[in-house]
């Protein structure tokens, strides 16, 4: 993900993102500069620039003309993450509480949603995580399971590498590249395929039904690369 992209996710717009990037490059410009500098039109910069002061990514210095400098990036990041904190809180006091899930299977497209979602299972597992995912992968997810581990949860990987996590119970095996597949509690299960960003897509359950059978398969497999091991 680029720069620009990166502060789109902040809120910002394509040209409010390019003509910040502008400002930190440049220190201060006025419209007219910034339109020239950017190759962004007149109106749209001055729009922009506007956006950027509304949205709290720069300030207005009035002078001889109205020129702009940008809000440094760790103040307005930081700013805008303690504002989506509160407006969190405001949600789940506010908003109705969820139905329960009743085990239905859920499709999880593209390949941020999904790690969004193991992140989300691993942070919120009670007791215990297994993971099959193939190595490179992993580390993505290191500090989330080293979570787990420090309080005293148990975390099992099967990848196709030695994986360097303490406190870890750790198999070897042949792993489909995108292929990925995660249980916790014995409750929720994650399976499926990242194949490139944007076609990566798992199902997501928490029917008993699916559970009893992933934990079947993934047992029958740890004891297969147990006996594997003990044969070596």
């Amino acid at each position: 993900m680029n720069n620009v992209e990166s502060l789109m996710e902040f809120g910002l717009t394509r040209h409010e993102a390019n003509l910040y990037i502008l400002l930190v490059l440049e220190g201060n410009l006025n419209g007219y500069e910034a339109a020239k500098r950017s190759g962004i039109s007149r109106s749209n910069a001055y729009n922009a620039l506007a956006g950027l002061v509304d949205k709290g990514a720069a300030y207005m210095q009035e002078e001889d003309t109205i020129r702009y400098t940008p809000v440094p990036v760790e103040e307005f990041c930081s700013n805008k993450i303690r504002h989506m904190e509160k407006k969190k809180k405001e949600l789940l006091t506010q908003l109705p509480s969820k139905r329960k899930n009743k085990g239905g299977y859920l499709t999880i497209r593209g390949e941020e949603h999904i790690c969004d979602k193991i992140i989300q299972m691993l942070v919120s597992a009670k007791e215990r995580a297994y993971v099959s995912i193939y190595n490179e992968r992993l580390e993505f997810f290191r500090e989330y399971m080293e979570e787990m581990i420090q309080n005293g949860k148990k975390v099992v990987i099967i990848t196709n590498e030695p994986f360097d996590l303490p406190g870890a119970i750790i198999y070897l095996t042949d792993c489909q590249e995108g292929q990925i597949r995660l249980i916790t509690d014995s409750k929720d299960v994650l399976t499926g395929e990242i194949t490139n960003r944007y076609e990566a897509t798992c199902l997501y359950s928490s029917n008993q039904n699916l559970v009893e059978v992933f934990k079947e398969a993934l047992a029958n497999e740890i004891k297969l690369l147990q006996i594997k091991k003990g044969t070596k």
